[in-house]
């Protein structure tokens, strides 16, 4: 990636970034909604703490630069992206829970659990994935109902259990039997690559884009999901915990096999290499239209924190 896109996908990043949390301030107000009894401000609180705390926004930025390749209603996109998010973090907001990989730092800050109590963290989790598929059934998401009703589809199937959570069920089993090499792509897939996955094909469904073209961004996310995962298992065994701002070194404390830890770094660069190439070989027929989404495939795969 040339020094010119990288300021452009920085500046690009950066904008995303403003508009979704604008988007998720709103979504987040202590007012309640109709239909809605009343909004306890400790929970949202802790809300806020999970989702208002910075973070590149990658998810977000994905689903609304694939929604402009096709210029799709940008706000449309926003809500969606928003929406995403919510799911996002209340999968991080629940993973650093004690039960699950325990960690006491994210995004620099403290966890929810820690910043408030562990009780309180589960339901500002639970309470953030309900709001995403309200945000996406919503008529303030402008989109025609066939188009909601396939982004609640796709964003159920990659949250659920064949997707996210599952994922995060088999990360669990892997600290007792640790998988072969098929097992970790596949928990890997499910539980990071699910929803890059989908945040890539959201923006084909959000333009109603024919459906050789929602598969082709799907499987460019499939792609940039096995990057950022790889990256990510790269950086927990080279990084320091300041760089991350979380702790890093988990996996190996824990025991569990990664991709990085049986065939080395130097072959994970090779791999990453590959990837971004795949990745964007899949948006050539979109030409200049897809350059910062084309940025965004090196961006995860070169990634430093």
């Amino acid at each position: 990636m040339g020094i010119n896109d990288q300021i452009a996908l920085e500046t690009a990043l950066a904008a995303r970034a403003v508009a979704v949390e604008a988007q998720l301030r709103l979504l987040l107000d202590e007012r309640a909604l109709s239909g809605e009894i009343g909004r306890p401000a400790r929970l949202v609180a802790a809300m806020h703490h999970g989702v208002l705390n910075g973070g590149k926004r990658l998810r977000p930025f994905l689903v609304m630069e694939s929604a402009a390749l096709f210029s799709a209603d940008g706000e449309a996109a926003a809500r969606v992206a928003a929406a995403l998010e919510c799911v996002h973090c209340y999968s991080l907001i629940h993973d650093d829970l004690p039960a699950m990989d325990d960690d006491d730092l994210r995004r620099g800050q403290p966890t929810v659990h820690k910043a408030f109590d562990e009780a309180t963290a589960i339901l500002a989790g639970d309470a953030l994935l309900t709001l995403a598929f309200d945000i996406l059934a919503s008529d303030a998401t402008a989109l025609a109902p066939e188009r909601r009703l396939a982004l609640v589809q796709a964003l159920s199937r990659a949250a659920g259990v064949g997707g996210m959570a599952g994922g995060q069920m088999l990360d669990l089993d892997a600290e007792r039997n640790p998988p072969d090499e098929a097992g970790i792509v596949r928990l890997q897939a499910m539980k990071t690559g699910a929803l890059i996955r989908f945040a890539c094909e959201a923006g084909a469904i959000v333009a109603g884009a024919p459906p050789q073209d929602r598969e082709r961004l799907a499987e460019f996310g499939s792609a940039i999901g096995l990057a950022f995962q790889l990256a990510d298992d790269l950086l927990d065994l080279t990084a320091d915990s300041g760089q991350m701002g979380k702790r890093t070194g988990k996996d190996a404390a824990a025991g569990k096999a990664t991709l990085v830890e049986l065939h080395g770094p130097q072959w994970a660069r090779r791999q990453l290499h590959g990837l971004v190439g795949q990745a964007q070989a899949l948006l050539e027929p979109y030409g200049a239209r897809a350059a910062l989404l084309a940025a965004a495939a090196s961006f995860v795969a070169n990634r430093r924190h």
